[in-house]
């Protein structure tokens, strides 16, 4: 199987003009671009247009998760999904699904930082989700990175969650994807893992890194 993965797309989606033949494409959050001039209530206009591109494209299965800027999934994620989604675009949060054998789990949970969406706090709050997590994952959906791997800030400063890192490590999923933390962009196999971080801008928001592929 032939996989895709992109994230952090920030309302550029429509300017990705080529994107690799696969069979499967995930985009790991982030569909939304929220900032000084981009309202939180901009967010739904932006996602139903992504949904539109998205299901448009040529994959067998397109499967997408939310991330911190991605205020409506996290405000109408339940009514949107069953009205909006076409039968081969999937919505993963907390939840899994199997594609051709394979077990997928994804989540758009971040650790809290300023009031963002799908934020929790660090230790027993945010481990609640990743307790959840399927033993027999193979391949491991969540918009934020785990601690130490592909979560470097541009300061240098590690963000991400050592819980996250922790169930990793116990669960040896084949494949990580997040995205978030921007200026990690990039792949990094450890622990018997492929750790993918699929941002495709950086941190100035310019559309910059191609998608990743990979092959299971």
């Amino acid at each position: 199987m032939k996989f895709v993965a992109i994230a952090d797309t920030h309302g550029k989606h429509r300017l990705l003009k080529t994107l690799p033949e696969a069979d499967v494409l995930i985009h790991a959050g982030d569909i939304s671009l929220i900032d000084d001039t981009h309202l939180a209530e901009d967010s739904g206009h932006q996602v139903e247009d992504f949904i539109k591109w998205f299901s448009g494209l040529d994959y067998k299965y397109k499967i997408f998760i939310a991330g911190n800027h991605d205020f409506y999934l996290e405000e109408s994620a339940d009514s949107f999904i069953r009205k909006r989604l076409p039968k081969n675009v999937f919505y993963l949060n907390d939840s899994e699904m199997t594609v051709a054998g394979f077990q997928l789990w994804g989540s758009p949970i971040t650790p809290r930082y300023w009031d963002w969406a799908f934020n929790r706090e660090r230790g027993t709050a945010i481990n609640k989700h990743w307790k959840v997590i399927p033993v027999n994952t193979d391949i491991l959906i969540t918009h934020g990175p785990a601690y130490g791997t592909l979560d470097k800030s541009a300061s240098g400063e590690h963000l991400g969650c050592k819980d996250l890192w922790k169930k990793i490590d116990q669960i040896k999923p084949k494949v990580h994807i997040c995205g978030h933390i921007h200026e990690s962009y990039g792949t990094e196999k450890s622990l018997e893992t492929l750790f993918i971080n699929a941002s495709v801008v950086n941190e100035k928001y310019a559309l910059v890194n191609p998608p990743i592929e990979f092959s299971l």
